[in-house]
């Protein structure tokens, strides 16, 4: 499906959920379309690994379903178990699905935006920004302080250059971590 043709399929989902008047009400072909967007989203979560599908904001009914489908080989099972998926996805938030799937694709602009807030939040750190490290700690309740000031303590050092370097590298990939990116 184009881009143009995927717009519009986003476009009417989010009409039909949003219950349109009857004065209003979207044909059947633009029903269709936004059910084929539904079923086009499920693929797209049928195909990710088990760790990141654990980041997805899901039904345990649509988990379920989605675990089904790794079960099943042949091919026409699997086409109407997907048409499964999208009826399933009906009664899902979509968007919250689609933004989250976002940012797991690593062409997107929302995993961009989040691997930027990283990279700044660990220049932050590594400057010795206090602000940077208040916003971190409100942000993530989970962040081990300790850890966190022994990471940093360690990427400030100017004197070993190629250790500084690994220990930004070890302090960005903590920052990942938390952000569960």
């Amino acid at each position: 499906m184009g881009k143009v043709k995927a717009r519009k399929a986003t476009a009417e989902l989010e009409a039909l959920q949003q219950n349109l008047p009857a004065e209003e009400e979207l044909s059947r072909t633009q029903i269709k379309r936004a059910m084929e967007a539904l079923q086009t989203l499920g693929g797209k979560l049928v195909d990710l690994k088990p760790s990141e599908l654990a980041r997805i904001p899901m039904s345990p009914t649509l988990d379920a379903a989605i675990d089904e489908s790794h079960r099943i080989s042949q091919n026409e099972a699997k086409r109407r178990h997907l048409q499964y998926i999208g009826k399933v996805m009906r009664d899902e938030d979509a968007e919250a699905i689609a933004k989250a799937l976002a940012v797991l694709d690593s062409g997107s602009d929302e995993h961009r935006r989040a691997f930027h807030q990283l990279e700044t939040w660990r220049d932050g750190l590594i400057a010795g920004n206090a602000e940077t490290l208040a916003e971190l700690l409100q942000l993530h309740d989970q962040v081990d302080r300790q850890h966190l000031a022994h990471l940093v303590k360690q990427a400030q050092s100017v004197n070993q250059d190629a250790k500084a370097k690994s220990a930004a590298k070890k302090l960005f990939k903590y920052l990942r971590q938390l952000a569960d990116i």
